[in-house]
């Protein structure tokens, strides 16, 4: 059986490194984006001109509709769908917990919880033996804000992440015996544009390797918990930190 993986946030960062090492190795690729067509056709680009499969699929991971259309545009056109790395999500604004405003919470949390529930539903529903599946594998991307907390700046964000945390322990539990296997990564501030240059020098000192991750580092962890290596880990969380707890 081939691999048919989404990974939804696709057309840049952690999502952009995951799509081309999953795609090298073998996986036919659904490259998830929300507005950044020509970043997410340029992913695609790179892994056709590799020799792999993959096509760009547009959704806003908050819109269950368009997070149903996906699936069902990625398994018409890539085939069966094996895996699903739930990647995409907003750091929203950098604030204290007293500044936010309703609306601007309920935004984060429908895309960086509602949205990945509602795409791990999809998945299960196509993965589950018990559904007519054929088993396959979710990576939740976590973050070690969520044991952090982020005081100050970004305690919701941190929320968001542990609530993701959670996704994974109870969903693990209740489809491991149905050929899916659920796991979470959890990295550190990475080389990507969503933290800004100023925040990613800041944070590089309290880390004790001295460095942020990039965004490749990340990928080959995700890429470890889909394949058949991992095929007896079940509800982890891998830190990704740089040796920052």
């Amino acid at each position: 059986m081939s691999n048919v993986t989404i990974v939804t946030g696709a057309s840049r960062g952690i999502g952009a490194a995951t799509a081309k090492l999953l795609a090298s190795e073998g996986h036919a690729v659904g490259v998830n984006y929300v507005s950044n067509k020509n970043a997410a056709d340029a992913v695609v680009a790179e892994i056709t001109a590799a020799g792999g499969r993959a096509i760009a699929v547009q959704a806003d991971t908050a819109d269950e509709a368009a997070v149903v259309a996906m699936f069902e545009t990625v398994e018409t056109q890539l085939g069966p769908i094996t895996g699903l790395v739930n990647n995409a999500g907003i750091n929203g604004r950098r604030s204290r917990v007293d500044e936010l405003g309703a609306d601007e919470i309920r935004r984060l949390l429908d895309i960086n919880v509602t949205g990945c529930i509602v795409c791990a539903r999809e998945a299960v529903k196509r993965m589950s033996t018990k559904h007519g599946g054929q088993g396959g594998a979710i990576v939740n991307v976590s973050s070690g804000s969520a044991n952090l907390g982020n005081p100050g700046i970004g305690v919701l964000y941190a929320v968001s992440k542990g609530a993701l945390n959670s996704l994974t322990i109870g969903l693990a539990q209740e489809v491991a015996a149905e050929g899916i296997r659920v796991n979470t990564v959890a990295p550190g501030m990475t080389n990507t544009d969503m933290p800004g240059a100023d925040r990613i020098k800041a944070q590089a000192e309290k880390i004790p390797m001295g460095r942020v991750a990039e965004p490749a580092e990340i990928a080959e962890a995700i890429a470890f918990l889909l394949s058949d290596k991992a095929s007896y880990v079940a509800g982890a969380n891998i830190r990704i930190g740089g040796g920052r707890l």
